[in-house]
């Protein structure tokens, strides 16, 4: 999958792109993840389920959608001319799920690809998420794989012992490419009511707090695969995309940002573009991975 830039919304921070519409041309992103998208409908979380901190914020929203026939009968249509990549962020709770999910998602000739979100819990392994290991992770993306025939994007969850090793997993397994990082587990309490904020007592911390973790980690995970790496936890403007990209990203994703202001994916397109005329760069390829160690 070509990408006309290296800059695409992240999944759950701009809805299915029209909730952005008024804002800027979206045909300017080299590609838009939509909301996240399961098998059948969820609610979601109870109430409170987003909380503000110093450097960024703690969501549970709990992955709230119409499911997937929704998605097709009424989202898909107004959408699917946008003039950009449109990627789906694909969640499951089983195996099963995953894969019921993708096969209705290969039949759509405008959606070029999925992230395959594996932070989900498994629900037939005691609610661990399927991306804390290796077996796990490869199980999933091994069945992802036989019924989807598009680019394959795996969604990597930082709260793990070595994300490398899962990456090396999920390539093993057919990965087209890894998009990391998925929030890390936080949680925020109320002094006064010695309460949580949240209702669900912990949620996925994202922002400008994350940023260091996320490029360490993203510069593991180039170094470990051969497959493209898409970055992304805290980039705010262009010196963010550029540091990712240094380290290893050949795209990234913007997402808590959007909530401050959401032309900043457009501000990031045309920073790069500065940076790589002020430094005679040709191509973007030039800047990923030019870490100098």
């Amino acid at each position: 999958m070509d990408l006309k830039n290296p800059v695409m919304t992240a999944s759950g921070t701009c809805g299915f792109g029209e909730e952005i519409a008024d804002f800027f041309d979206l045909s300017r992103l080299g590609g838009l993840v939509v909301k996240g998208t399961t098998l059948k409908h969820r609610e979601g979380n109870a109430y409170p389920r987003m909380a503000e901190t110093p450097s960024g914020m703690l969501n549970a929203v709990g992955l709230q959608n119409k499911g997937v026939d929704n998605f097709i009968a009424n989202i898909y249509p107004r959408i699917k001319d946008m003039d950009t990549h449109l990627i789906v962020n694909v969640n499951g709770s089983t195996i099963e799920e995953y894969v019921a999910l993708t096969e209705r998602l290969n039949e759509l000739d405008k959606i070029p690809a999925i992230e395959l979100n594996i932070s989900c819990p498994n629900v037939k392994e005691g609610g661990m998420a399927f991306g804390i290991s290796c077996p796990s992770a490869e199980a999933v993306v091994k069945a992802v794989r036989k019924v989807y025939s598009k680019t394959l994007i795996v969604k990597l969850s930082p709260n793990v012992t070595s994300i490398a090793e899962i990456a090396k997993a999920v390539e093993g397994q057919g990965a087209d490419s890894v998009s990391l990082i998925n929030t890390l587990l936080g949680m925020a309490v109320n002094a006064e009511t010695r309460k949580p904020v949240l209702s669900t007592i912990t949620g996925g911390l994202s922002g400008p707090a994350v940023k260091p973790i996320a490029i360490r980690m993203v510069w593991q995970v180039y170094n470990a695969v051969k497959i493209p790496v898409i970055g992304m936890g805290g980039i705010m403007n262009a010196t963010d995309a550029i540091e990712f990209m240094i380290a290893g990203a050949s795209a990234i994703q913007v997402g808590t940002a959007l909530f401050i202001d959401p032309t900043i994916p457009v501000q990031i397109i045309d920073g790069i573009t500065q940076y790589m005329e002020r430094h005679k760069i040709q191509s973007v390829n030039e800047i990923i991975g030019s870490l100098q160690c």
